[in-house]
């Protein structure tokens, strides 16, 4: 039987929450975390579909294990450096879902940020944080 590659499940990964069927991911998370990992690479997609459907991940994730959510950490603070301001955005927008005080605070590092939108969204997330 042949294998599947991580290059190959990640593209179908991204293929269903396109689809809209984030369940599906969800359950695959919940049954091994080491797709926290991956986060930040599904993420840093052009379809718009694809980067809604990791925030509604993400709000399932956080609602049903919070705990864990905070794995996908280091995967979305390398998105911080990205060239686009949208995919900037989206990785700030997942990090305040996650709300750790760690997410939070790398949320604070970026009010520095070169696009106006980004240190708006910052502000507005930092302030619902009491900060």
């Amino acid at each position: 039987m042949d294998q599947v590659t991580d290059r190959e499940l990640k593209k179908v990964m991204a293929d269903f929450l396109e689809m809209g069927h984030v369940d599906n991911i969800a359950a695959m998370y919940r049954q091994d975390e080491t797709y926290y990992n991956w986060t930040g690479e599904l993420l840093d997609d052009d379809r718009f579909a694809v980067r809604l459907g990791i925030s509604v991940l993400f709000e399932i994730l956080q609602a049903e294990q919070p705990s864990k959510t905070c794995l996908a950490i280091p995967s979305l603070q390398k998105l911080l450096q990205s060239d686009h301001p949208h995919i900037r955005g989206e990785a700030i927008s997942v990090l305040a879902i996650i709300g750790s005080k760690e997410a939070i605070d790398i949320i604070a590092a970026q009010t520095g940020d070169e696009s106006p939108q980004i240190r708006e969204l910052v502000e507005e997330i930092l302030a619902e944080n009491g900060r």
